[in-house]
C-alpha cells in the first residue's frame, strides 16, 4: 500500500479537521446487533454458525427476519469507522449516511471474513496450498476481491498466514500449513490478488493478514491457549509469512487472542509496535480480533475494560472489533494524558491512509450493475476457476495395484453420509455461499454418468446404519467408494480436537467392508491432517479431497476416472495416530535423533516416521529423478536435475528443493523447503530441471532476532516430497 504525497496530504489535512471524539469513531469497528428474539452481536452469530451451534440455512433465516441495529446515529455522529457485513444494499445505505450526512463525510471500511472465497467459495487453504500453485492462489484471491467489492465488502479479513505444526488445532484448515517457506509463498500470491488489481476500485480490496502473531502454537493444539517460544523460533518459523505479506504491501493485520510469552498479543507493544510496524513496516493499521481487547481482563494483564483499552491502543492496536472499548473510553484517556495524541493520531492516520488508497472517498458506492451480477447463477468463469483449484488441491495418498482410476462403465458402491452432502464441501469460514452453487460427490458422480449404487450407512457423527451397510457388503460390485471424514464445524475456530482420527463410526465401516473384501477406495473430506495409521495399512486407495468449495463433487468425480491426473501434494504431515502430534518434517534434530535403538527420541508405541510426509502426493503415472548437480555462483545456487514421467499417462510432478544447514550457531532443522516448481511431461518424457536457491535465503535469525549467514556445509536435497529426495552437498562463504 503506497499514497501518493497528494494522498497523504488529504490524509493530514482531513486529520486536522477532526475532533478528539471524530478520531476515535474512527477506531470503532461495529456489527449489526440482532435485535428483536435474538439479541446477540453479528460476531457471536458469525462464530454460532462456525462452529455448527446454528445451520447455515437457520443464519440465513435470522438474518432475513431478524431486526438489526445498524447504529446508524453512531455513523452519522461519526463515531463509527468500520461496519462488518455482506449486504450491498445494507453497505450503500450506510454508507451514505457516512458520506452525506456525517460531518467530515469519511466513508466506513467494510470488513468481512473472506478466508477461502467469497460466495465463489474455493478450497480451504490448506487444500489450496498444496497446489504448490503461486498463480493459481493469486488468481482465486483476485476473483474474492472482485466479488467482495460486488458485495460492498472492501477489506478482506485474508489471509490466514498461521504456520501449524499441530493438527489438533481446529483453524489448522484455514492457513498454508506447517511450512514457513510455501507460507510465504501463499502470502505473497493471496495479497496480490487482493490488492494488486487497482485500476478499478470494483478490483480490489484491503488485505488484512492474520492472525499475528504464533496463535498456531497454541500450547497442545487447544485454540485460544497460551504460546511460548525463544525468539529465534518465532523469527525463523511464524513470522516469514507475515514478513513477506508486508513486503507486497498488506493494508492491515489483526492481532491474534493469545498471549505470547505472558503478553497477550492484543497488548503486546514488541510484537506490534517493534516488530510489525517497525522492523516489518506495516503503513497500515492493527485491529483486534472480536472480544479481544475485553479478553485481556480475562488474561489478567489488565484490570478492567479501560485498562485494557488504553494498554492496546499505547501498544500498537488501531481498531477495536467489535467491544466498543474504545468508543467508551479513549476520548476519557487522552484528556487524562493516559493516551497521547500523538499515538490517536498515528492510529487514526493508517485507518484513513486504507480508505484513501480503497480509493472510498471518490467511490464510495456499490454499484448496482455488480451487484445484479449475481442475483441469479455464478458466472461461468468463476465456477470454472473454483472447479481449477480444487481440481489442482486434491492428494492421492494411497493407489495400491493401481486401483485408481475406475473405469466409468464398471458399476461400484458409494457409501457414507458425506457424500450426499452439497453443505459439507465449503468448509469452515465459508459464510456466503449458496446450496444450489454446491456439487456434493454423489452429484458431480451423477454428473459423469458414473454407474454406482448409494448407501449413506454412517456420518461423521450418529449411528451406523446396519441394514445399509449390509447392502453396500452383499452388493455385487467389488470397489466401494467409501466417503468419509469431517463436518465442516469439527473444524475451523474453536474446534480444536484430542481424537484427529476418522470420527465417528466411519472407521468401523470401513473395517467391515475390508473385512467383507471389498477393494475400499476412502475420499477424505476433511478440515485438517487425519492420523491415518489404520487406513493407509488396509486400503486400496485413499484420495485426501479436503474441503474443495462449490465444485468439490465435480473434481474429484474427473480425478475418480482418470479425467484429472492428482497433482496436489501434502501442505501438512499426516501423522499415523493422535499420540504423535505436533508432527512436522521440519524439525531440529536431537543429539539422539529416533531410530530403533533404545535410547533415541522416539515413542514405544508408535512409528517414528510420519504416516504421509509433507510435500507428499501420488500420480497416476510415476516420476523418477536423477543426475542431481549443484552449481555455486556468487548469489546462488543451483541445482539441476533430470524428471522422468516413467509411466503411461502424462502428469504434472511438484519437483522440491530442501536445504539443511549441517552445522551452526543455533541448532537447524533437518530440512528446510527452500523452492519449488509444478511441471508437466508427458509419458515418457523427461526433462532437466532447475531450481535456484538464493544464497541470502540460506540464513537464519538467531536468539537476538538478527539474520545471520554463516559459512559451512549445506546439505540439498530434491525431490517429490520431503521424504524422497536425492541429495548433494556444497561448502559455502558468503
Amino acid at each position: 500500500m503506497k499514497l501518493t504525497e497528494t494522498q497523504k496530504k488529504f490524509v493530514e489535512d482531513l486529520l486536522g479537521k477532526m475532533t478528539l471524539e471524530e478520531k476515535v469513531g474512527q477506531l470503532n469497528q461495529d456489527s449489526p446487533s440482532i435485535v428483536g428474539g435474538f439479541d446477540v452481536p453479528f460476531e457471536e452469530l458469525i462464530e454460532m454458525v462456525t462452529d455448527g451451534r446454528i445451520s447455515q440455512e437457520e443464519f440465513g433465516k435470522i438474518m432475513a427476519t431478524a431486526e438489526r441495529d445498524y447504529h446508524e446515529d453512531d455513523i452519522r455522529a461519526g463515531m463509527v469507522g468500520s461496519v462488518m457485513g455482506n449486504d450491498p444494499v445494507k453497505a450503500n445505505e450506510l454508507q451514505r449516511i457516512a458520506v452525506e450526512e456525517s460531518r467530515l463525510g469519511i466513508p466506513l471500511l467494510m470488513g468481512f471474513d473472506v478466508i477461502h472465497g467469497l460466495r465463489s467459495v474455493f478450497p480451504i487453504a490448506i487444500a489450496e496450498a498444496g497446489s504448490f500453485d503461486d498463480d493459481l492462489m493469486e488468481r482465486t484471491a483476485r476473483m474474492a476481491a472482485k466479488e467482495s467489492r460486488a458485495y460492498g465488502i472492501n477489506w478482506n479479513f485474508a489471509p490466514m498466514l498461521d504456520v501449524a505444526r499441530d493438527s489438533r488445532w481446529g483453524r489448522v484448515s484455514e492457513g498454508p500449513g506447517e511450512d514457513p517457506y510455501l507460507a510465504s509463498k501463499f502470502a505473497r500470491a493471496k495479497i496480490k490478488g487482493l490488492q494488486n488489481s487497482t485500476d478499478s476500485t470494483e478490483n480490489y480490496v484491503a488485505a488484512c493478514t492474520k492472525h499475528y502473531i504464533a496463535y498456531s502454537a497454541c500450547e497442545a493444539g487447544r485454540d485460544y491457549n497460551t504460546t511460548t517460544m525463544s525468539t529465534s523460533q518465532l523469527y525463523n518459523v511464524y513470522l516469514p509469512p507475515f514478513r513477506a505479506a508486508m513486503e507486497e504491501g498488506a493494508c492491515s493485520a489483526m492481532a491474534s487472542f493469545n498471549d505470547l510469552n505472558g503478553v497477550p498479543c492484543t497488548v503486546n507493544s514488541y510484537t506490534l509496535r517493534d516488530i510489525l510496524k517497525g522492523e516489518l513496516g506495516l503503513e497500515g493499521f492493527v485491529v483486534s480480533d472480536a472480544n479481544a481487547i475485553r479478553e485481556c481482563v480475562v488474561h489478567g494483564i489488565a484490570e478492567d475494560d479501560v485498562d485494557a483499552g488504553i494498554q492496546a491502543l499505547n501498544a500498537g492496536l488501531d481498531m477495536d472489533m467489535g467491544t466498543r472499548i474504545f468508543y467508551d473510553h479513549i476520548a476519557q484517556a487522552v484528556k487524562d494524558g493516559k493516551v497521547s495524541m500523538e499515538t490517536l493520531d498515528d492510529a487514526v492516520r493508517r485507518i484513513l491512509s486504507v480508505k484513501v488508497w480503497l480509493g472510498l472517498f471518490e467511490n464510495p458506492y456499490v454499484d448496482q450493475s455488480a451487484i445484479d451480477a449475481y442475483a441469479k447463477a455464478l458466472p461461468e468463469n468463476h465456477v470454472a476457476l473454483c472447479q481449477e483449484a480444487a481440481e489442482k488441491s486434491i492428494v492421492l495418498l494411497k493407489n495400491q495395484d493401481n486401483i485408481l482410476p475406475l473405469n466409468k462403465e464398471n458399476k461400484f458402491t458409494l457409501v457414507g453420509e458425506l457424500a450426499d452432502r452439497p453443505d459439507e464441501v465449503v468448509g469452515a469460514w465459508s459464510l456466503a455461499w449458496q446450496k444450489d452453487d454446491c456439487v456434493s460427490i454423489k452429484a458431480g458422480l451423477e454428473n459423469v454418468g458414473a454407474k454406482f449404487e448409494y448407501y449413506p450407512v454412517c456420518g461423521p457423527e450418529g449411528e451406523l446404519n446396519i441394514e445399509e451397510l449390509k447392502s453396500a457388503i452383499d452388493s455385487d460390485s467389488e470397489i466401494v467408494v467409501a466417503v468419509v471424514g469431517e463436518y465442516t464445524s469439527m473444524s475451523g475456530e474453536a474446534s480444536s480436537k484430542a481424537d484427529i482420527t476418522i470420527p465417528g463410526h466411519q472407521r468401523e465401516m470401513l473395517k467391515k467392508l475390508v473385512a467383507a473384501g471389498k477393494k475400499v477406495v476412502a475420499v477424505l473430506m476433511n478440515g485438517r491432517p487425519l492420523a491415518l495409521g489404520w487406513e493407509a495399512e488396509k486400503l486400496n486407495a485413499i484420495i485426501e479431497g479436503w474441503h474443495l468449495g462449490i465444485q468439490m463433487g465435480n473434481a474429484i468425480s474427473k480425478v475418480l476416472f482418470g479425467e484429472i491426473n492428482p497433482s496436489g501434494k501434502l501442505s501438512s504431515t499426516f501423522s499415523s495416530v493422535n499420540g504423535q502430534e505436533p508432527m512436522y518434517y521440519n524439525h531440529p534434530n536431537t543429539g539422539r535423533p529416533g531410530t530403533k535403538s533404545k535410547f533415541t527420541s522416539k515413542y514405544l508405541d508408535a512409528p517414528i516416521e510420519p504416516c504421509f510426509p509433507f510435500g507428499y502426493g501420488l500420480s497416476y503415472t510415476t516420476f523418477e529423478y536423477s543426475d542431481l548437480k549443484l552449481t555455486e555462483n556468487k548469489d546462488e545456487i543451483i541445482a539441476s536435475f533430470i524428471l522422468k514421467n516413467t509411466g503411461d499417462v502424462a502428469g504434472t510432478e511438484v519437483a522440491q528443493l530442501y536445504m539443511q544447514d549441517v552445522a551452526a550457531s543455533l541448532v537447524r532443522p533437518v530440512k528446510e523447503l527452500k523452492g519449488y516448481e509444478r511441471v508437466t511431461l508427458a509419458a515418457g518424457q523427461s526433462k532437466e530441471v532447475k531450481l535456484t536457491l538464493r544464497k541470502c535465503d540460506m540464513g537464519f535469525y538467531n536468539n537476538q532476532g538478527k539474520y545471520v549467514c554463516e559459512d559451512g556445509l549445506f546439505r540439498i536435497y530434491v525431490g517429490g516430497n520431503s521424504c524422497d529426495v536425492l541429495d548433494g552437498e556444497v561448502r559455502v562463504a558468503f
